[in-house]
Formats: C-alpha cells, sequence, structure tokens
C-alpha cells in the first residue's frame, strides 16, 4: 500500500502538482486504502487494473481534480463532432437562402386581364406578388430557430469539456 502512494506521490512531482496539494491527495488515497484494507477488500480490488499502473493513476486522478492538463488520449484532444458542424452548417446556409429569397422576390405571380377587342388581344398586369413568399418567410423563421438551437448546442458542447490547470 505504501509503494503504490509513494509512487503516486513521485508521480506528482514529477507532473509538478504542488507540494501540499500532492500531499492532500497522497493522504486520502492513504485514508481511502487504509479503509479499504480495514473494511477486508484489497488494494487489488479496490484500485483495480490500476494497481497495476502507479503513475497513471496518479496522472488520471489529477487531471480529474484539474491540477494537471489532461493526459494525451483521454479526451483533452476533443474534436469538435462533425453533426454538429454539419447542423450549423446546413442552418446558416438556409437563413442566407431565405433571405436572399425573400430580399429578391423571385418567383413573381402576375394577375392579368385580359380583352379582346377588334383590334386584338390586349393584355394588362393588374396585381404582381411574389408567389413563393409565405415559404419563404417559414423558411427563415425555422432556419432562425435551427442557428439558435445549434448555437445552444455549441455552448452547451464547450461547457462540456474538462477543465484544465494553466500550464
Amino acid at each position: 500500500m505504501s509503494d503504490f502512494v509513494e509512487e503516486c506521490r513521485r508521480e506528482w512531482r514529477r507532473l509538478g502538482v504542488p507540494d501540499p496539494l500532492a500531499e492532500e491527495m497522497a493522504a486520502d488515497l492513504a485514508s481511502d486504502l487504509g479503509e479499504a484494507e480495514a473494511e477486508g477488500v484489497s488494494v487489488e480490488e479496490f484500485l483495480g487494473s490500476s494497481v497495476l499502473d502507479p503513475r497513471s493513476f496518479a496522472a488520471t486522478w489529477a487531471a480529474e481534480r484539474g491540477v494537471i492538463p489532461e493526459p494525451p488520449g483521454r479526451g483533452s484532444d476533443r474534436r469538435t463532432p462533425f453533426a454538429l458542424v454539419a447542423f450549423t452548417a446546413v442552418a446558416v446556409t438556409a437563413v442566407i437562402v431565405a433571405a436572399l429569397l425573400l430580399a429578391t422576390g423571385e418567383p413573381k405571380l402576375s394577375l392579368v386581364r385580359s380583352s379582346t377587342t377588334p383590334a386584338g388581344t390586349t393584355r394588362s398586369v393588374v396585381h404582381s406578388v411574389s408567389a413563393a413568399s409565405p415559404i419563404e418567410w417559414i423558411l427563415l423563421f425555422v432556419a432562425i430557430i435551427a442557428l439558435g438551437f445549434a448555437a445552444w448546442l455549441w455552448s452547451s458542447w464547450s461547457r462540456s469539456r474538462p477543465p484544465t490547470a494553466p500550464a
């Protein structure tokens, strides 16, 4: 038990964990291991496979406490999810397309009156309106809602990242 705690203490020193904090963590670990032993639980049962790798155990514990940056390969190189990027791109594109369609007013629907006279047929435009306007407004509304949802997803994704200590 004490060998495991000493190896963890050496690893924390190597990682640059401040001495008072390393001593507190070592005391906590020794206390937990002592309690487990008093309850009849072996160190191997209590620590699991970590008993074979005290350096990794110490680094992981220090990272989880936010004392050191998370060890490589444990999520610190977490990348932005592709689905979140794609969803945001689609929402932005929909907002831009709907705004452009509303600005141009295409396609147009015209009400034409025609009359036949002895001189020929005459046509005159009575009223002209954008045919897709209601659909464009609905598209714009839905796209703005989707963009808001994407912003919320981005903020919750960034908050879910574990804190890291300054280097």
